[in-house]
């Protein structure tokens, strides 16, 4: 009972930790297409994005830019 009830307690500190984060207006966690991609440090999944979601990261890079200027 004792494993169970350490279990539960690591598990509630983990998930209110995310909620913390999300509440404090964290970004989200990117997928492939966000990910290393966005930083230019693409691995061996550089081509795992089709090529309209390619098009829609490169739109909304170009966006993101344009709003911090």
């Amino acid at each position: 009972m004792s494993i169970f009830i350490a279990t539960f307690i690591i598990m509630a500190i983990a998930i209110i930790g995310m909620a913390i984060g999300v509440l404090l207006g964290r970004p989200a966690i990117k997928g492939s297409c966000g990910g290393l991609n966005q930083v230019g440090l693409a691995g061996s999944c550089a081509g795992a994005c089709s090529p309209d979601e390619k098009e829609i990261c490169e739109l909304k890079k170009a966006v993101l830019k344009a709003k911090k200027n």
